[in-house]
């Protein structure tokens, strides 16, 4: 490639004489000068185009591009420029290598920005749960591994080194790192399938398989935080969470939280004022929710009482105590006040006989 643009140029150049120094120099200076009018004619020519736009996207994308022009425009004229004076080996080729070092680092610095800048741009959409603002860290690092991987890769190739015996090294490790942190591992998958799933997110309240009840605070890579309604804050690892059972109150399509409020009465009481009695207390109550409407059940025959319960709607489960206790306040004072009896467990001792004494 670079034998066929010396071929171009030979005509021009020959009007310099058969100094190869003095054409050596005149590309050095012809490259500076095209990358000078690329970046400062087409680039802001470019731009000028993309301000119109609403996105910013095309904008950032060319504020990271013409740096790498300018610099491959410059490396391809001092490529040719040490072409032309034939050096020879093993000097040229060590010229040529490391040219070919900066080209790659320049643009594996650019691909590793690209990147980046995209996985941000998804992290905001909506279309991609797998890549959120939990998630970016995480992928950020993964497309720094990776593209770092390859650029070394292809720089020791550059160099005319074989990489053969250092991958299969670099395999046995790898295979010993993830026998070693296999759990770190499990967590680290179990996180990003969690947040791309979404079984819960920040801000439910969730009840554990083994009892816990909280609040989701955090949703990390290796773990969940969740914090109790006694401020006790509870890590769990992702593993665990992913192969668990979760009840998640705020699920399904509205956040609202069904309370039931259970009350007994006596026998012989007036089961239609007990209901309306049961229905204003909930009227009454400024956190119980008008849509849907709360209602009042019969529910059974009990060993001491006419069982009744009470179904009221809140805005979010975690209204749910502060509710409850209202609640029972009111219909407690109010069935007083209505001299409607509210049995308890009693139990009667009969002394068939007294023992003899001694």
């Amino acid at each position: 490639m670079l034998n066929q643009w010396q071929d171009r140029l030979g005509p021009y150049l020959g009007l310099l004489g058969d100094n190869a120094w003095l054409q050596a120099l005149t590309v050095v200076i012809a490259s500076l000068l095209v990358a000078w009018i690329i970046d400062r004619f087409a680039v802001t020519t470019l731009r000028k185009l993309f301000a119109r736009t609403r996105m910013t996207f095309d904008d950032e994308v060319l504020g990271i591009l013409h740096g790498p022009i300018y610099t491959s425009v410059l490396l391809l004229g001092l490529a040719l420029a040490t072409n032309m004076l034939a050096f020879g080996e093993p000097y040229e080729g060590v010229v040529f290598s490391i040219l070919k070092s900066i080209a790659l680092i320049i643009w594996t610095l650019f691909l590793i920005r690209l990147l980046q800048l995209i996985l941000r741009y998804l992290a905001k959409s909506t279309r991609f749960r797998i890549i959120s603002a939990q998630t970016l860290l995480l992928f950020n690092n993964l497309v720094v591994i990776v593209i770092s991987v390859i650029a070394i890769y292809a720089v020791f190739s550059a160099w005319g080194i074989d990489m053969t015996a250092w991958l299969a090294s670099a395999g046995i490790v790898g295979v010993a790192v993830g026998f070693a942190a296999k759990d770190t591992l499990a967590n680290l998958f179990s996180g990003v399938f969690i947040i791309a799933d979404a079984p819960y997110k920040i801000g439910d309240y969730v009840v554990l398989d083994s009892g816990e009840r909280g609040e989701i605070t955090h949703i990390g890579i290796r773990s969940t935080r969740l914090l109790t309604r006694d401020d006790v804050e509870i890590t769990v690892p992702n593993s665990i969470m992913s192969n668990t059972k979760i009840i998640n109150e705020s699920g399904g399509p509205d956040p609202k939280y069904r309370i039931r409020v259970k009350v007994g009465v006596a026998y012989g009481s007036d089961i239609d004022q007990v209901e309306a009695l049961l229905m204003e207390i909930g009227d009454a109550n400024e956190k119980v929710c008008n849509e849907p409407a709360h209602r009042v059940r019969f529910r059974e025959f009990g060993g001491s009482s006419l069982n009744f319960e009470l179904l009221c709607w809140v805005r979010e489960p975690a209204l749910r105590g502060i509710t409850t206790h209202e609640l029972l306040r009111a219909i407690y004072n109010r069935f007083n006040a209505e001299a409607i009896e509210i049995p308890f467990s009693q139990h009667d001792l009969y002394i068939k006989e007294l023992p003899e004494r001694g």
